[in-house]
């Protein structure tokens, strides 16, 4: 969409082909239907650092549209935004809805022609050009061609990799591509009943082999099977190749805030302060109360004992616990529940001054069929953002 009304925007005849129903149907459930709309970094050599080994290629694209950019497009169509923790923005309406019916009225507003529930089916070239698109309602002829098929994470949004297949029937090189931002699942039935529990700021280490792997901060969530959340995401890809080489396990430091002495002193001070009350009840201050259950459940300490008869040793047993919460990782979960998958067409295929094929000047690739890693927090879209523009406008020097 973004691709399609810039071009329009110079002037350009412009026909959109949709396979689903409607337009933006991925978009409408992004960020759990509230719609991480960029990430308020406006320093693109900070910025770029996210999208670590694909930051060289990126410093074209970005130079002509990032995050001030998107944030300006967008408040120009009328659609106000707020900036949340860790640099996210939202639509102030917090619906992913909002953000795709702007995109929709906007590529109205700039007479794009668009035609749903068209499949491509295959692309042919001619003289290193694309000619023709075969596709499931008939042929189509144009003098340039935007790929914005998406990836292969939530395929019943329609990304299901199809963009890949027509992009290696080019001859193209395409890096096989897997889940990447993807929640995972833990061997602990135990802590089932913490499913829907968030904890808004912990540190999560990855160890295998008794080793620390990798280490991040962030925001988690408990799943029915497992966990999910910002910190999580960022640390999947992480976690599912250590799992190709043996058992992972993850500790979590439920308050990233205290130092192994200052938690010491408080826990030893609030057990004196309130002798009298049943342990669960004292840690309101630190944790949330389900936390704090599954917490003494690992410990194997009576929720129901008196703070005058927890030991030395059970307190020391706390503290660990409590600044490292072990789980048992069993696996990533599929394409199905990913945010975004790392592969996609190999970087070196492509042209990033305008976003071209260097072997087939008039098509342009976009998007998730990148093969470009980023975390979770509104980089993913940011980059949607800018190689559509990209792609778009440079269609006129064709």
């Amino acid at each position: 969409m973004m691709s399609a009304g810039a071009a329009a925007a110079r002037g350009l005849s412009v026909l959109l082909l949709e396979k689903n129903s409607i337009l933006g149907k991925k978009l409408r459930i992004t960020g759990g239907g509230r719609c991480n709309i960029t990430n308020a970094t406006f320093k693109n050599r900070e910025l770029l650092e996210k999208y670590t080994n694909a930051s060289p290629f990126l410093f074209s694209p970005f130079s002509k549209h990032a995050v001030k950019e998107t944030l300006d497009f967008f408040t120009r169509l009328e659609l106000l935004t707020k900036t949340e923790a860790e640099k996210r923005v939202f639509p102030v309406s917090e619906k992913a809805e909002d953000v795709a019916n702007t995109l929709v009225e906007y590529l109205a507003d700039q007479k794009v022609t668009v035609v749903a529930n068209c499949q491509v089916k295959s692309m042919s070239t001619k003289d290193s050009k694309i000619a023709l698109l075969k596709t499931s309602t008939g042929t189509y002829e144009a003098k340039s061609y935007i790929l914005a098929a998406g990836g292969n994470s939530r395929p019943e949004t329609g990304s299901n990799g199809e963009g890949y297949k027509l992009l290696e029937g080019l001859g193209l090189k395409v890096i096989h591509p897997e889940p990447s931002l993807v929640p995972i699942t833990l061997n602990e039935p135990g802590l089932k009943k913490l499913s829907g529990v968030s904890i808004p700021d912990t540190t999560i280490s990855i160890y295998q082999d008794e080793l620390l792997v990798k280490k991040a901060r962030g925001k988690i969530l408990f799943t029915h099977n497992g966990l999910s959340g910002p910190g999580i995401l960022n640390l999947s890809s992480y976690i599912g190749e250590g799992l190709k080489h043996g058992p992972i396990i993850l500790k979590l430091n439920l308050t990233p805030d205290y130092t192994d002495e200052k938690l010491s002193t408080w826990l030893k001070e609030t057990l004196v302060e309130e002798a009298n009350k049943k342990i669960k009840n004292i840690f309101t201050e630190i944790l949330l109360s389900s936390m704090a259950e599954a917490v003494l459940g690992k410990c194997q300490i009576d929720p129901d004992r008196k703070c005058n008869t927890i030991t030395r040793n059970e307190r020391h047993l706390l503290i660990t616990t409590i600044r490292g919460f072990s789980v048992k990782v069993k696996g990533l979960l599929g394409p199905d529940k990913a945010v975004v998958a790392s592969g996609g067409l190999d970087l070196t295929e492509l042209d990033f001054t305008n976003m071209s094929v260097k072997k087939m000047p008039n098509l342009y690739v976009v998007g998730d069929l990148l093969n470009i890693n980023r975390p979770s927090g509104g980089y993913s879209l940011q980059l949607c953002w800018t190689t559509g523009f990209v792609a778009g406008s440079s269609l006129l020097s064709e």
